[in-house]
């Protein structure tokens, strides 16, 4: 048998007729709260046994079951992302993502946002959002920084700056209380 490539999403809408054994043990209070239902998952590894699924920080093992496959929009529950203002009929903002729902009638995915604590009471497909942070893109650098490369009247600034003596500097602090500022007029 051929394993699907993972990980894949999808739905599992009904209730598998051989009772609770296809789930793992240790998961079956968790699991039996998240289907059927509309709900996508995240399938996300198969340990020879049990697939490993998810469902933002939800996470629960079951055997091979039947499921719907749904194509991947790039967007997960924990993502933050912005909405596309639409005229005067929605406002743009940013929140974040904590539902993701095949709807069969359309045969599309649309998700649920949260703002801070409260819900937003519209759905929204991919069409409406964008992804805050590209997730492919994401890299972290490390290393030393170069120093800011210096132009046009800054640089002029600085050099007469670097020009100063110690002493202008102690003669002029002592007369006006201001640091250089004349001397930055020649």
């Amino acid at each position: 048998m051929q394993w699907p490539v993972l990980p894949d999403y999808g739905c599992i809408f009904r209730w598998p007729q051989d009772g609770v054994e296809f789930i793992h043990p240790d998961d079956r209070e968790v699991a039996l709260r998240c289907f059927p239902s509309e709900r996508v998952f995240r399938r996300e590894k198969f340990d020879g046994e049990y697939y490993h699924y998810c469902y933002g920080e939800v996470n629960f093992r079951l055997k091979p079951v039947m499921w719907l496959k749904v194509k991947e929009e790039g967007f997960d529950v924990g993502d933050q992302v912005e909405t596309v203002g639409v005229g005067l009929e929605r406002d743009r903002f940013v929140a974040q993502i904590w539902g993701v729902y095949y709807l069969r009638r359309k045969g599309r995915l649309v998700y649920r946002l949260r703002r801070g604590d409260q819900e937003v009471p519209h759905l929204y497909t991919s069409d409406e959002i964008k992804q805050l942070t590209d997730k492919s893109k994401v890299e972290t650098r490390e290393g030393i920084h170069p120093p800011p490369k210096w132009v046009g009247e800054t640089q002029d600034r600085l050099a007469v700056l670097d020009d100063l003596k110690e002493d202008d500097l102690k003669e002029d602090d002592q007369s006006s209380g201001d640091v250089g500022d004349r001397d930055l007029a020649h």
